[in-house]
């Protein structure tokens, strides 16, 4: 079998933690530069505020509202995210961390029945905080079910954040359990899928658009051809399936139907990668500083395509100044190039992005306008797309490439080990810069009481 946990509403619960006051009123995370929400409490959620509502427009309605607004603390999410993770690791053998509030991991009846059988007392505390339910709740007898909620129930007692587990026979279904485990309470924090009745019941209930890997396209076409429901594409024939989608979306039907095609350490490859950031004030004018800010975004990504074992071959910059700010002029660039031979050499990545950027840029204002020499363009977002992206081995080598890919692999490999054992940064190329921080508007930022000596939380005391 295998497991789902997912973190309820991960960046909200994290600013909870440190602030219990905060539990059961509405709260919202920021984007970069505090520009949209990109997270919301169930409280805020009650009170319609939607995903990437622009912070300037909502900002009044918030603060009449009493919502807790906080700027996004991404150092406290990763560590309080390496907190639950490091748990998850006591309760299963093995653990596949799918993203920063995510983790699949394995889990058997033999598995559990051990954990309770390990610590008698432990289990019959467990069995009284958590008695059986009704008729109404199937999961009861399980100890599947039992497991999970205990798993569920100690990550909250010991890190603070609520995590609601699915666990089924794949990890599609896994999925569909936790979201259930989440929108439900009576289900403790753990749904457990393990027949053919709940299975389908549970696919009945989910809508088409909601099933993971199935994409804005994939669901339009089925919603067009009047599948809205997991069960309504669960019941088609697999000839039929294999008649109108691709192999990804067949992997998919099979997984709902209690097929396991992804194994717990295989994950689907992520098809682009982006690095990006929003620039505080006006933005940048100096065309170095875009530069060196493009290079350093472009480096990041061939950092995260090595560390999944990638390499790509298409790379698309982009840069675009306010389109709220009258006094300045606009100007888009944003334009992609095809790399001859797939690579994840930061060197030839960086090159490339920068080739981009130069060709695009946009010449001085002053050079039609010597009477407003005044007038700048003001980028206030840039960054780097690397797309075509595929398996670092095999990959398609070239007769005359004039590069030796082997002596590339073995560097770039030698500079992560560095960076990774030094700090980010450590080695870097000439054109990042050696003090390349852009500061980001955080009016409502946390303190990192995890990270960061200074902040710790301060207790007075009679």
């Amino acid at each position: 079998m295998i497991g789902l946990a997912d973190c309820n509403n991960f960046y909200c619960s994290c600013e909870r933690v440190f602030r219990p006051d905060l539990i059961g009123k509405p709260v919202v995370v920021l984007s970069n530069n505090d520009g949209c929400i990109i997270a919301r409490s169930e409280e805020a959620k009650a009170l319609g505020y939607k995903m990437g509502d622009p912070f300037y427009q909502v900002r009044g309605k918030l603060e009449a509202e009493g919502v807790a607004i906080f700027s996004s603390n991404y150092t406290l999410y990763g560590s309080l995210s390496n907190r639950v993770m490091s748990m998850l690791s006591h309760y299963s053998p093995h653990i596949d961390q799918y993203s920063i509030d995510e983790s699949f991991f394995e889990v058997d009846h033999s598995m559990a029945k051990s954990f309770f059988e390990t610590d008698h007392s432990m289990a019959e505390r467990f069995f009284k905080e958590y008695p059986k339910k009704t008729s109404t709740s199937p999961d009861d007898d399980s100890l599947l079910h039992r497991y999970g909620a205990r798993i569920s129930a100690d990550v909250l007692r010991a890190v603070g954040i609520p995590i609601s587990i699915g666990i089924a026979e794949t990890k599609t279904l896994a999925k569909i359990g936790s979201k259930f485990a989440k929108k439900y309470k009576g289900y403790q924090g753990c749904c457990l899928i393990d027949t053919d009745e709940r299975r389908h019941k549970a696919l009945s209930l989910f809508p088409i658009e909601d099933i993971w890997s199935i994409g804005r396209q994939i669901s339009k076409k089925l919603d067009y051809m009047g599948i809205r429901t997991a069960a309504q594409f669960a019941d088609k024939k697999e000839s039929w399936v294999r008649s109108h989608f691709n192999i990804t979306t067949v992997r998919t039907w099979k997984e709902l139907n209690g097929e396991s095609c992804i194994s717990i350490e295989e994950l689907p490859q992520k098809k682009s990668i982006c690095t990006s950031r929003s620039f505080a004030d006006e933005g940048i004018s100096d065309k170095n500083v875009v530069e060196e800010a493009v290079a350093n975004f472009a480096v990041r990504c061939t950092e995260k395509l090595r560390r999944q074992g990638s390499v790509c071959q298409g790379i698309t910059v982009f840069a675009w100044t306010s389109r709220f700010n009258e006094n300045v002029p606009e100007y888009t660039i944003h334009d992609s190039l095809t790399l001859p031979i797939a690579t994840n050499a930061q060197d030839e990545i960086v090159g490339a992005a920068l080739a981009i950027l130069r060709a695009r840029y946009p010449k001085p204002i002053a050079d039609g306008r010597p009477d407003r020499t005044d007038l700048a363009f003001h980028f206030k977002k840039a960054g780097v797309i690397l797309w075509q992206i595929s398996p670092d081995n095999p990959r398609q080598q070239d007769l005359f490439d004039p590069i030796d890919r082997t002596r590339q692999k073995a560097l770039m490999e030698a500079i992560d080990a560095i960076n990774r054992k030094n700090g980010y940064g450590t080695i870097r190329q000439a054109i990042q810069g050696t003090d390349c921080q852009f500061d980001l508007k955080r009016e409502y930022m946390s303190k990192r009481f995890t990270t960061n000596i200074n902040e710790i939380l301060k207790v007075k005391t009679q």
